[in-house]
């Protein structure tokens, strides 16, 4: 596989939608995250995973947003794609010295999919689906695709002591353009283009930092990524 190519579409993709708006693009913000996976016994189809994430415009004190999200997995036999359906509560934060929050209940499926290609290159391709109850607003939906490439650096076998580049571009497509209230948003919702280093702590326990550059049709702003997988 050309790997130039595949770093090419992703930066392409980054740089693809670049629209200032009131959001300060220069003030740098942080998310918190923490990952975690589980099948509820060896070899077992079924599982959970989910994530929480504190999300700031700020290093912290300005909430963008406060999201829990967690669903049930399912591996089909001989069958290399891991399906979930979940659902998320969110609180999304103004921008700035408003402290209104506006409240999102969202149900969402998705579909995983893992290749890894040569010795040291790790991927997924995530298409999820999200049906969206957005206080204030009229029923709406989402698809995303993410892409993620994690590349061994000292080791070939992502295992303790591994050390790694992480990367992902994530592309939102809105479902509905009006919203209610004579309110239309564009088709495009938003792009995430994130590099990272991270470590493998052991089986299963990884930790990563790095830097996510958000592009949405009114500004584009960089947060500060750390995050902690947990796999049990």
């Amino acid at each position: 596989m050309p790997y130039k190519h595949v770093f090419l579409s992703l930066f392409i993709l980054a740089g693809s939608f670049t629209v200032q708006g009131q959001v300060d693009a220069d003030k740098l913000g942080a998310w918190y995250m923490y990952f975690f996976n589980h099948d509820f016994k060896k070899d077992s189809r079924w599982g959970f995973q989910g994530d929480i994430q504190l999300r700031n415009w700020n290093f912290g004190g300005d909430l963008e947003q406060l999201l829990l999200r967690g669903g049930a997995t399912f591996s089909p036999t001989n069958a290399d794609v891991k399906f979930t359906l979940g659902y998320g509560n969110i609180t999304t934060g103004a921008y700035g010295d408003n402290n209104s929050t506006v409240s999102e209940s969202r149900i969402y499926q998705e579909a995983l999919f893992p290749v890894k290609f040569g010795d040291r290159f790790y991927s997924n391709h995530r298409f999820r689906y999200e049906q969206r109850f957005v206080e204030n607003q009229n029923f709406r939906t989402r698809y995303r695709y993410n892409f993620f490439l994690n590349v061994a650096l000292n080791k070939k076998a992502m295992e303790k002591g591994t050390i790694y580049l992480a990367l992902y571009n994530e592309l939102f497509i809105n479902g509905e353009r009006n919203i209610g209230k004579g309110i239309d948003v564009e088709l495009f919702d938003r792009n995430r283009f994130y590099g990272a280093f991270g470590y493998v702590v052991k089986k299963g326990m990884k930790v990563q930092a790095g830097l996510m550059r958000q592009t949405t049709n009114g500004w584009s702003k960089n947060q500060l990524q750390l995050s902690f997988h947990h796999t049990f």
